[in-house]
């Protein structure tokens, strides 16, 4: 199978079926979505969506966030992956985002990219979804769909990301990112792939290998 073949049949796939696929975190401004990202890391939608509401009623704004107290909100988000590195990153963020963006949350890729606790993924992430900027980030979901199926062999992240997007048109890179994020999380799972109940089986690279297929 070519791949652009690969491509065509995945994307309209998730284009019939997934049509509106959007972010499981519940946010209600950029602000808090910036900080459920930057929680998100290693952690689950569903972990977070627990915790920020209480952190939002105690930090309703970025300024309310640059003057948190650590041990405070080290206490509201202690149940989320690594949370002494994540508050004094949204500490951090905040108090530059206060500084340099007069509290609003920076546009663009680069620009977020220079907040503490912001990597590329979070950065592309924030931006696909706020500003619907043409571009793929790649968690742990994107990067192990996109190999299994044989969308890229990249051996990493930004290799994964550069394969996508030469792939699939900038108009429906934005949509793309979910339709990975959530098979990846409920349908090619990391541990048990649901291979028998996965839709795009017919183009997948590891599934063509199998006595299944």
């Amino acid at each position: 199978m070519k791949l652009s073949e690969r491509f065509e049949g995945i994307c309209s796939y998730f284009e019939q079926n997934m049509s509106s696929a959007a972010s499981e975190l519940v946010f209600a401004s950029p602000y808090q979505l910036l900080v459920a990202v930057m929680l998100s890391a290693q952690c689950t939608d569903r972990r977070v969506n627990m915790t920020t509401p209480e952190l939002f009623r105690k930090y309703p704004g970025v300024k309310e966030l640059s003057e948190a107290d650590y041990e405070e909100l080290l206490d509201i988000i202690k149940s989320i992956s690594y949370p002494r590195s994540k508050a004094t990153h949204l500490i951090g963020a905040a108090k530059k985002i206060m500084e340099c963006h007069s509290g609003e949350i920076p546009g663009s890729i680069e620009e977020l990219m220079s907040l503490p606790g912001v990597g590329r993924k979070t950065a592309n992430v924030v931006s696909s979804i706020l500003w619907d900027e043409p571009v793929i980030a790649v968690d742990t979901h994107v990067f192990r769909v996109a190999r299994r199926t044989g969308l890229s062999s990249g051996s990493t992240p930004e290799a994964v990301e550069r394969d996508l997007e030469r792939h699939i048109p900038p108009k429906k890179r934005p949509t793309a990112h979910h339709w990975l994020i959530l098979h990846g999380r409920y349908v090619c799972t990391a541990r048990k792939p649901k291979c028998d109940a996965c839709g795009i089986a017919l183009w997948c690279k590891e599934y063509s290998k199998t006595d299944k297929a």
